[in-house]
Formats: C-alpha cells, structure tokens, sequence
C-alpha cells in the first residue's frame, strides 16, 4: 500500500524527495539581508545562506536564480542551511574531472606563485601548476638554482594566461595538478618532425648557465653546451650570450625533448686555418692556459690550443706541472706532432730546451772560427 502524504509534507520536500547533505540544487533568492541570502527551493522548503558562503564579489537580487549546495538538510528552526561557495566547488569539482577524462586543452591564469610553481585557480578550485610542469619557454633557468631569483622569475608569470592540461584531480583528496608541458606536446612533437640535424634555427636566450645557454625555439628548447658557444676556449657563457638575446644557431642533435644547438658551427673553425702556421719541429712561444695533473694546455695562436704531457716536461719523471708552470705564462715549446683529425698538437718543454742549449753552445765556437780572418785583415 502506498504512502500518504499531508500538503505540508509535500510542500516542505517528503521522504521521496528530501534534501541530502552535499546535494546541488536551483532555487530563486527571495530576501536579501545583512548576513543571510534566503533561498526558494520550491517544494522542497526555503533555506538559507550565510554570508560567509555567498563567496566573494557576487553581486545578488531578489528573484534571481542561483545554484547551491546543501550543508545540512534541516535546523531546528526547519529550513535548510545552504552554501554557494560549495556549489560553485562541488559543480567546479565535476567540471575539472571532465576535462581531465577528455584531456581538454583549458587557459588558466596564476594569482600567486612559491619557489614550486604556480598557484591557479579554476572553476572555483584551486590547483598548483609546479615548476617541472612549465613549458620552455617559462622554465627559470637561474645558475646554481638560486631559490630566490627562481621566485622572482615565477612571479613574472602571475596574471598572466597560460595554455594548461589537468595533469591530476582528485576531489577526495582536494588535488588539483596542472601542466603546461602537456598543453604544448602535441605542438612540440608535431614541430620536432619538422626538424633535422643540420637545420639551422632561431631562438631566444631564455637561461645561461655555468656550463651553457638555455635557447627556445618557437616552444622547444635548446641547449648550446659550453663547447658549442665559440670555437675559442670559453669559461664563461655570460661572456658571450645574454639573455633576452635571438641567435641562430645549427642543430647538433635531437634528443627525447630538446635541441642540442650550435653557435660556433655556424662559422668555419680558425683552427683548421690556423694550425697550418705550424709543422712538426718548430720552436714556438706559447700561453698556459690550464694546468692539470696530467700535463698543461698551452694556446699557441688566438683559436688553437696544444697540450704539453708531464712526459715532456722533464727527464725528472716526479715533475709537478704545478710547480713547473704559472697560468698564463709564456714559454718556449717545440711542436711534436699535428693531428688535424682530431684538432690534437703535442708539445714538449724539454725538447725546446735542450735544443736552446745546443744553439747557445754553438754560437761561441762560430765566434772563434771568425775571430783569425779578422785579425788577418
């Protein structure tokens, strides 16, 4: 036998259609006051909203349509308590899972950042968009990783739209994980089949850093590593890349996602021209430019660099190249071999002077073979 139900009953929301906790319905705003919204909800009773939970800058109207969510079902006093911050949370809630399952490309804008990332806000709830997850384009490249100037690097991009994917959502845990990385996949791979070893390319500087230059390329990035900056010994990057700066640059390589670039390659190397000045046998005055354990490096002319072994040092096999040689000191060498393949010369200091000595011996004995001839006359 079916259940009868009194019009009071009905008009308040019966047991078939009672209001639960956590549910999001529609109802018309029909009082306006100081601390509370009140709520038609219909057959389903009135209710009311605190003003805590109107949320912030919403401007209302009696009549006016609104969407909330119910905190509790029924007071004492026997209307319902209602929320429309929760509303916009719980339908924001739905919206995100949405995206997420359709992987859906959405435009967010960041309000705040920490030394992480991003913080950003989407339909009602807030979410973090962390450093690994941005695109090229806005990684900080900071040398040293300086917290500090990574902050400030990130809180250049507040308030500005970033083009993201939902990476994780999960209401239970209130998670919400952005990436810009996977906004711009599609793009990149589609750009990097496009893309050959050889092709030369132009960039931004984005970073530079002790052993290199962060380049982008229309979204990818690139890295011209130290060795590739110039074909003279470079120390430091800095000295010769700025960032904010546009270069070309040849493509070396192509890794999983990222260039490896050339500057120097743009050019023709001046050792191979320079290195023609010199031939197995010379005498030749060079500047220490590295001392290892191992031996010395020794620059012989402005591009070409030549490496003096510890063998060639001394017959005294427990020489120290520390204690032979100062940084940039001039001395005398004599070229031992020339491997143009391999941009390789080797050099002896022990060679060099020995036959300094042999010449020095040889001058005084030419001066006493002249010597009669000018007494003769």
């Amino acid at each position: 036998m079916s259940k009868l139900f009194t019009m009071d009953e009905l008009l308040a929301g019966s047991d078939i259609d009672g209001l639960k906790t956590g549910e999001v319905i529609e109802g018309q705003v029909t009082a306006i006051k100081k601390n509370e919204v009140w709520i038609d909800l219909g057959a389903r009773g009135v209710g009311v909203v605190m003003r805590r939970e109107i949320g912030h800058g919403t401007n209302l109207e009696e009549g006016q349509s609104v969407t909330v969510s119910v905190i509790d079902p029924e007071l004492d006093e026997g209307h319902a308590l209602l929320s429309m911050k929760r509303a916009v949370k719980d339908r924001g809630w739905d919206e995100l899972q949405r995206v997420f399952d359709a992987n859906d490309i959405v435009e967010v804008t960041p309000y705040d950042a920490n030394r992480g990332g991003l913080l950003v806000e989407l339909e009602g709830i807030r979410g973090f968009l962390p450093v690994s997850q941005l695109a090229a384009g806005h990684y900080p490249r900071v040398s040293g990783a300086d917290k500090d100037e990574i902050l400030q690097k990130l809180h250049a991009l507040t308030n500005q739209p970033l083009r993201v994917r939902v990476l994780d959502v999960s209401r239970k845990d209130n998670k919400l994980i952005f990436s810009e990385k996977e906004a711009v996949k599609d793009d990149m791979q589609s750009r990097f089949s496009e893309l050959k070893v050889g092709d030369v390319v132009e960039g931004v500087v984005t970073g530079v850093i002790d052993f290199g230059a962060f380049v982008n390329v229309d979204g990818i990035e690139g890295l011209v590593h130290i060795s590739e900056i110039s074909w003279e010994r470079v120390d430091n990057p800095r000295n010769y890349v700025k960032v904010g700066e546009t270069l070309k640059a040849k493509i070396i390589a192509i890794d999983k996602d990222r260039l490896s670039l050339s500057i120097k390659q743009m050019t023709e190397d001046p050792w191979l021209e320079q290195v023609k000045a010199f031939k197995s046998g010379d005498v030749v005055e060079g500047k220490v430019t590295r001392i290892t354990p191992f031996g010395a490096f020794v620059q012989i002319s402005p591009s070409v660099e030549a490496l003096v072994h510890v063998s060639e040092m001394s017959d005294d096999e427990a020489v120290d190249p520390e204690q032979l040689f100062k940084l940039n000191e001039k001395k005398q060498f004599k070229v031992l071999d020339i491997d143009t393949e391999n941009r390789k010369i080797a050099l002896s200091l022990k060679d060099a002077k020995a036959e300094a000595k042999t010449e020095t011996k040889a001058e005084p004995k030419k001066a006493k073979a002249e010597k009669p001839s000018k007494t003769s006359e």
